[in-house]
């Protein structure tokens, strides 16, 4: 169990520093994934930008991806076909539950990065960084997003995951560092003890103190 996101994310970031990469990028997953990504950002002194992602939760259960949004031109959706056939979800049913997401995306947008641009990640090491992944489901269509800009390499960190998910990421990474593969995956905040709800204000100040000045 992890103290904060805070912790987990120093502790990533004594693995990383093993790896000896050069001139890394650190993507953050918001909200959840920014104090990790800020911390091995600090640590490898490497600048820290976001991917907006968007999960589309489960009818009844919102915590539970049956897909999830990337921000892009177009966007990419990338959908949990377990989930999807566990809930039963035709087409018109998905198509709605996106739907109902974008704005979301477009609002992060707007909070988040206003008017800054994507950080320049062609050739270079992206280190893509969250709080926790359940089924993985967030963290892959971020990696397909991300290899459409040309990275030399992506490496997944996360302070834990199913075993699930880091099998499904292992198709999609170069390389994949997880502290913590508990053979029951409970909710993601059941391995915290202090596991707050980020604030959009909280995203933007952390952005502001280590991120890059992005022109």
């Amino acid at each position: 169990m992890f103290q904060n996101r805070q912790e987990a994310g120093r502790k990533l970031a004594e693995e990383l520093v093993k790896f000896k990469l050069v001139d890394p990028v650190v993507l953050a997953l918001p909200r959840g994934g920014v104090p990790v990504a800020a911390e091995i950002a600090d640590a490898l002194k490497a600048p820290l930008d976001l991917v907006l992602v968007c999960k589309v939760g489960a009818p009844g259960n919102p915590e539970l991806a049956v897909a999830a949004i990337v921000d892009g031109t177009p966007p990419d959706v990338v959908l949990n076909r377990e989930i999807v056939e566990a809930y039963g979800l035709d087409d018109a049913a998905l198509r709605g539950l996106v739907s109902h997401e974008r704005p979301e995306l477009e609002r992060r947008r707007v909070a988040y990065l206003r008017d800054r641009k994507p950080f320049s990640v062609a050739g270079k090491t992206i280190i893509l960084a969250d709080d926790g992944a359940a089924t993985g489901t967030t963290m892959k269509v971020a990696i397909r997003a991300m290899k459409r800009r040309s990275p030399r390499e992506i490496i997944v960190a996360l302070p834990v995951a199913s075993a699930d998910a880091v099998a499904q990421l292992l198709d999609e990474a170069n390389r994949i560092l997880c502290l913590h593969t508990p053979t029951r995956f409970l909710a993601l905040g059941y391995h915290y003890r202090d596991f707050p709800q980020l604030t959009d204000e909280e995203v933007v100040q952390t952005l502001q103190r280590h991120g890059p000045k992005v022109s």
